[in-house]
């Protein structure tokens, strides 16, 4: 009993060949039940050699064949045992057993299973009659292997990894299955070359991959890149050349195969209108590395338009009463057009020539019309009913001869333009609005001749004349009155100047 764990020792390794995994199964079986026979310690011992992991067993057969149907040790046609199956048993003798390993081999479309004591690959293919050329592949799962690969005794040569490499096993993936891909000879011609491929690749993609063959996408292979590959197929490759195309304001980076600038302008779907530029021209042969520009030229009419300003006159109105006015003619304005014809190169004006002008509309004159009619009125002032023929607003100020700017040692201290001397009653005006020597009404400061003038006197302003002992300042509008008699009508200004401003609100 001592002996048992010792054979469940050996019979729980596994076999360390990489295509003995089927086997391996049933060498652990094979030892049990070799283990349950010599638990019963009855009949004589022999011992077992299974690949050289042996036990002893106890038997009451006479042969060879006898005890290993005892011991329950199932042997295939290929498996080999010394001394044979016949040979009667006697004291000491030992049975070695060595089992085939199983394998499947699967070329040129067929899958053959068989077992073997072939320690090669390249054995293991001769023995299954099939021949391997010299660029025809092997394949083991997803290790590539070579003829002299050891199938035991060492370990498996992986020359590369393959993404369409064989299955592992056959459908029940119990059994290793070695594959063996047949290199196509494929004839290539590359832009007039030609060569001979040899591949184990499944399409013409792949196989133009395997030999380092580079394609732009502009380039046209035939038959197309998913096609299978099949022993002696054609492919042409006609290859496309890189050029440059500027439009449009970008630049088009591309690769070709049409012959002409045309084509490529064609396969690229860019369109020529009017008068578009393109160089070289659109028959010139296509070169690699060629740039071919496309001016974009575009001619249009442009009408401009400049307007012709309106006169303004004014005419009396004897209906209209003085410092009225009226419209009498709406102006307008008048309207030239000139026609150029402006050529574009990529959107730049390049030149601009002028066909025609002509007046599409003249001016009209604006009229307006200013009352000459005077109404006599009268105002009940504290002095007394006054009459007066105009009134007007203006801005008053006031002044004194001390302000004057002379000194009053100054022989002209304190008189005015008129030789007056400064008083109360006596106001500076712009003669050209208030003829001087008028008489006038002033609210709040009395009646006054325009008896002075000033440098700084001008339009709608009166300066309000004080002796330097009554002097009253003034600053704001008032109404003031022209008193009655009316001067002759080339005295009188009948448009007064719109100056200073009249502000919005009254003071």
């Amino acid at each position: 009993m001592r002996s048992e764990p010792a054979v469940h020792r050996r019979f729980s390794r596994s076999i360390p060949s990489p295509l003995l995994g089927g086997a391996s199964l049933f060498l652990v079986a094979s030892a049990l039940i070799l283990l349950g026979l010599g638990l019963a310690h009855s009949g004589s011992p022999l011992t077992i050699r299974i690949d050289g992991r042996g036990h002893t067993i106890y038997t009451h057969a006479t042969t060879v064949g006898e005890a290993l149907r005892g011991a329950g040790i199932t042997l295939y046609p290929e498996d080999r045992v010394s001394p044979d199956l016949s040979t009667p048993l006697a004291a000491g003798i030992e049975v070695h057993v060595t089992r085939a390993i199983p394998v499947a081999v699967r070329a040129d479309g067929e899958t053959r299973q068989m077992r073997t004591h072939a320690t090669t690959v390249g054995a293991v293919l001769a023995e299954a009659g099939i021949g391997v050329g010299l660029r025809d592949e092997i394949w083991l799962g997803e290790q590539r292997m070579r003829l002299d690969t050891p199938l035991f005794g060492g370990e498996l040569v992986s020359l590369h990894p393959s993404s369409r490499a064989a299955p592992r096993s056959v459908s029940d993936g119990s059994i290793p299955l070695l594959s063996v891909h047949r290199a196509a000879a494929l004839l290539l011609d590359d832009r007039g070359e030609i060569s001979t491929l040899y591949t184990t690749e499944w399409t013409v993609g792949q196989a133009l991959e395997e030999h380092g063959v580079s394609l732009y996408a502009g380039d046209l292979v035939e038959p197309g890149l998913q096609t299978k590959v099949t022993e002696g197929l054609a492919i042409s490759i006609q290859r496309s050349v890189p050029i440059r195309i500027e439009v449009d304001g970008r630049t088009v980076r591309t690769r070709t195969r049409a012959q002409t600038v045309s084509g490529v302008l064609g396969n690229e779907g860019i369109a020529l209108v009017g008068k578009d530029e393109v160089a070289p021209a659109m028959t010139s042969a296509i070169r690699p590395g060629m740039i071919i520009r496309v001016t974009r030229v575009r001619e249009e009419l442009v009408v401009e338009f400049d307007p012709i300003p309106y006169q303004t006159v004014t005419v009396p109105d004897p209906e209209l009463e003085i410092d009225q006015m009226r419209i009498a003619q709406a102006g307008q304005e008048g309207l030239n057009k000139r026609r150029y014809r402006v050529v574009y190169r990529d959107g730049q004006e390049v030149s601009r020539v002028m066909e025609d002008s002509w007046a599409e509309r003249v001016p009209v004159t604006k009229t307006i019309a200013y009352g000459t009619r005077i109404v006599i009125r009268t105002l009940d002032t504290p002095e007394g009913p006054i009459e007066y023929w105009r009134k007007i607003r203006v801005y008053t100020t006031s002044y004194k001869p001390a302000s004057c700017g002379k000194p009053k040692d100054h022989p002209r201290y304190g008189y005015t333009a008129l030789g007056h001397q400064l008083r109360r009653g006596i106001v500076a005006v712009d003669p050209t609005v208030i003829p001087l020597r008028s008489w006038m009404y002033v609210p709040g400061y009395g009646t006054a001749i325009a008896g002075d003038t000033g440098g700084g006197v001008k339009g709608k302003f009166i300066d309000l004349g004080f002796t330097d002992t009554d002097y009253e300042s003034w600053h704001w509008w008032a109404d003031i009155y022209l008193l009655t008699p009316v001067p002759p009508s080339y005295k009188i200004r009948w448009i007064l100047p719109d100056w200073p401003k009249f502000p919005d609100r009254r003071r």
